[in-house]
């Protein structure tokens, strides 16, 4: 729907069905319907109106059966207040939206419960040495024997893995 008249034909079908399900339809089939979208096609001859209900399985197969029986009259209103040459067909679908939000949230909860969890058996300490950061080396450092292992023990000479590159011995 990148047409912009055509998202205003949408927001109008969907402004017009709400009020002629809350006003006009007096089916007792017809539970507590929130009409959340609209969608036409690119020629105005279909659109698609996407709704929920506020109850449990049998309410939602109950409100299908009232608004597919209610379509004629619907469709009649729409192009009454429309006054387009022609009416687009609707077709109604259960919205799944809510339900899919529902199920992220809830997993999203579980996912926080579960690192709230973790961050109250690790505690205040974290993970590694108190100093993560490395040090260089020193001569006589406890780890390396107190001796330089760069420097040929037996000869007393430098090996040249400290020299500088390019540097020749004297």
């Amino acid at each position: 729907m990148a047409n912009p008249r055509v998202r205003k034909i949408a927001d109008r079908i969907q402004v017009i069905v709400a009020e002629m399900l809350e006003r006009r339809i007096k089916d007792p089939r017809l539970g507590f319907v929130t009409v959340t979208d609209v969608r036409v096609t690119g020629d105005n001859q279909q659109a698609t109106v996407f709704y929920t209900v506020l109850g449990g399985e049998e309410e939602m197969v109950a409100t299908a059966a009232a608004l597919e029986s209610a379509r004629g009259v619907l469709r009649s209103e729409v192009a009454k207040q429309l006054q387009m040459r022609t009416a687009p067909t609707l077709t109604f679908v259960h919205d799944a939206l809510p339900e899919t939000a529902r199920a992220l949230d809830e997993v999203l909860a579980r996912a926080k419960a579960l690192d709230d969890e973790v961050a109250a058996q690790r505690g205040s300490a974290y993970a590694g040495e108190p100093d993560p950061y490395k040090k260089p080396r020193e001569i006589g450092d406890p780890e390396d024997g107190g001796a330089d292992s760069d420097s040929d023990s037996d000869t007393g000479t430098d090996t040249g893995a400290d020299a500088e590159p390019g540097a020749t011995e004297a």
